[in-house]
């Protein structure tokens, strides 16, 4: 008689993606199952909102909106509650339309006259356009009839999302939800205390949904993913209901989350919600965990597994790390979509740069070309990070190959390469390869700008699929390029992406301020390059982040040689990243942060090009320095191009 498989279920906790699966369970499932387990998937970060924006959910987020004292209803609530019946005949339909299945729904919604109007279309005033002209003109100009409606459609569930904010939950976001509880949070009160507060109508509906998946799969192991720290309330909320249900079921934590922020763990309370954390790749913890619950393998041979030992007060945290080497790249499998609703994914258009909108705009079929990354150089990333620091390939047949399997699965032929920097050697046999079998298909991922991506080789890429790029230009400088380790230069990036632009792929680049020994004068001169690579047509959109120190960084590791000194980390039992730092420049770039993203939008949109960078800080008191980079630097190194 043949043994029943073991049934293992993954969970993709609130909040992540709306528009796509978070490809770790997919990736999971898949590899689980290969290994003949009775693996299941099911996405409850949906889940939530498609049982939340429903008629009978707006009811229920009514009445708590209405046991709100009336004095302290902020505006939004009382615009919710005094146009609640146009909301609540709407919600389905935008639904479906933002699913796709209700297109012709787009001639309502653009007469502006079919949903209610809160708060969040006041921003459409912000939008260039001349007095009585159409404030969407500049973005979607007459024809755009879907896109137009899809963007006022994700403004409406934007406007009730901020009325479960004001009434349910302050902490609610559609991405990040209650990050600040986790992110390079020291101390797991405050999530200890959220847990235990009593169940807010979120808190209800997700443990409705819990009891609804273990019901259906009745699991023998439960599978937790946090990718982000807007992952982990979600997560023990879900941990805490399957508990109450099933105390003796398993359940595990992990994830990028616990890859990157738990990897010092010593927080006993957390075992009250999950009995097993593992750290990095997961395929090979799972499979010696499996094989230990099952009785096949002891506890001490267990592998990246934290476990907590003893009880109450003398409890404490123990990772057991058995030598075992990891399952090859080439070995994990092909990645499922099975069991998750992919018909039922919102197509999302809030924020209106390009780059931007292809990660919430659009079913994609998430992959890795690699395992890790083949620079790991970069002093500002973890690179030392098992995510980062092991590299691996497979070869361009058997990625094609999953790739022809996801298409026949899921009749989507859209792929975004998740990998940290995608190898341009095997980008260039990936479309050679598709070339060769005529599979069309439309993919985008992440690279390094770096000289290999010649002209010719965009053009490849391009005509095998490629129709988006990004890439870290990080601080437009060289000599702030250089103290980074990128292995590029301003004028090299300038030629990449103009060969990139040229053979019509939209590039995208991840910009930086505040890198240790930036100074105001390096943020004027990197303005002044991504001016002209705009100027230049070398890059289409752009987003600049702010600096943040991690301490498996280089910089957190090595801080002497970026001249500067780290702040002492908090005391602590819980998540460790972030680490402040004292930086002799003095540089104020929070307030630089207000203008370099003012003028990358306003770049974005063709607008200031001619215009002096200084222009974007008028905020800043005093006389700014002159850019020391001459106005031509960039059309002069793309001369070479030809």
């Amino acid at each position: 008689m043949t043994p029943t498989p073991y049934r293992v279920l993954s969970l993709i906790p609130p909040m992540t993606q709306l528009n796509t699966p978070y490809p770790s369970t997919a990736y999971l499932t898949g590899f689980l199952r290969s290994r003949g387990l009775d693996a299941q998937q099911e996405d409850l970060a949906l889940g939530l909102v498609l049982r939340l924006f429903t008629p009978t959910g707006l009811d229920a987020l009514r009445t708590a909106a209405q046991a709100l004292p009336e004095r302290q209803r902020p505006p939004q609530v009382h615009h919710f509650l005094a146009a609640f019946d146009a909301y609540r005949t709407t919600v389905a339909r935008v639904i479906a339309f933002l699913q796709g299945r209700d297109p012709t729904l787009a001639h309502r919604i653009n007469t502006r006259s079919f949903l209610p109007e809160g708060a969040r279309f006041q921003a459409l005033d912000s939008y260039p356009a001349e007095e009585g002209e159409d404030p969407l003109a500049w973005a979607f100009g007459a024809l755009g009839l879907q896109d137009r409606a899809r963007h006022l459609a994700t403004l409406y569930l934007n406007d009730l999302a901020d009325v479960v904010r004001e009434a349910v939950d302050p902490r609610f976001e559609f991405v990040r939800y209650a990050e600040k509880l986790a992110t390079a949070q020291p101390h797991f009160d405050p999530l200890a205390e959220a847990l235990a507060a009593p169940p807010h109508l979120l808190d209800r509906t997700l443990a409705t949904l819990t009891a609804e998946a273990l019901d259906r799969h009745r699991p023998q192991l439960l599978l937790l993913s946090v990718p982000f720290p807007g992952a982990v309330y979600g997560a023990l909320r879900i941990a805490q209901a399957a508990k109450a249900l099933q105390p003796d079921l398993p359940i595990v934590l992990g994830g990028g989350f616990v890859n990157t922020e738990l990897r010092e763990l010593a927080e006993p309370r957390l075992f009250d919600f999950v009995d097993y954390v593992t750290l990095d790749s997961g395929e090979r913890p799972l499979l010696a965990l499996v094989e230990h619950l099952q009785g096949q393998r002891g506890r001490e041979r267990l592998v990246r597994t934290f476990v907590r030992e003893g009880a109450g007060a003398e409890a404490t945290v123990r990772l057991i790390a058995w030598p075992e080497p990891d399952v090859p790249f080439a070995e994990v499998g092909t990645p499922t979509w099975d069991g998750l609703p992919l018909q039922s994914y919102l197509s999302l258009l809030d924020m209106l740069n390009p780059m931007n909108r292809l990660w919430s705009d659009g079913r994609w079929n998430k992959l890795t070309v690699a395992q890790g990354c083949y620079w790991k150089k970069c002093s500002f990333c973890d690179v030392g990070l098992d995510y980062i620091g092991r590299y691996e390939t497979t070869t361009a047949q058997m990625l094609v190959d999953r790739m022809e399997a996801i298409v026949a699965e899921t009749g989507q032929t859209g792929f975004h390469f998740v990998d940290e920097a995608a190898p341009p050697k095997m980008l260039r046999a990936l479309a050679e390869e598709l070339l060769r079998r005529q599979l069309p298909v439309s993919w985008w991922g992440n690279v390094r700008f770096e000289k290999t991506f010649t002209p010719e080789l965009a053009q490849l890429l391009a005509e095998s699929g490629c129709v988006a790029i990004s890439g870290g230009l990080e601080v437009a400088s060289d000599r702030l390029l250089a103290l980074m380790k990128k292995g590029v230069s301003v004028e090299q990036v300038a030629r990449v992406t103009k060969g990139f632009a040229d053979a019509g792929v939209l590039v995208h680049a991840y910009l930086m301020y505040g890198f240790p020994t930036q100074t105001l004068q390096d943020t004027i001169d990197a303005l002044e390059y991504v001016r002209q690579l705009f100027d230049n047509g070398c890059i289409h959109s752009g987003f600049f982040h702010r600096f943040a120190c991690t301490v498996h960084s280089p910089v957190g590791q090595q801080p002497q040689d970026y001249g500067i000194t780290l702040l002492p980390l908090p005391e602590g039992r819980f998540a460790r990243n972030d680490v402040g730092f004292i930086d002799p420049t003095g540089t104020d770039h929070d307030a630089l942060g207000r203008g370099l993203k003012k003028a990358i939008y306003n770049y974005m949109h063709g607008i200031g090009l001619d215009e002096d960078v200084r222009a974007w800080f008028d905020h800043l008191p005093g006389k700014l320095p002159r850019p020391t980079v001459g106005r031509q630097r960039i059309a002069k190194a793309l001369q070479s191009l030809g």
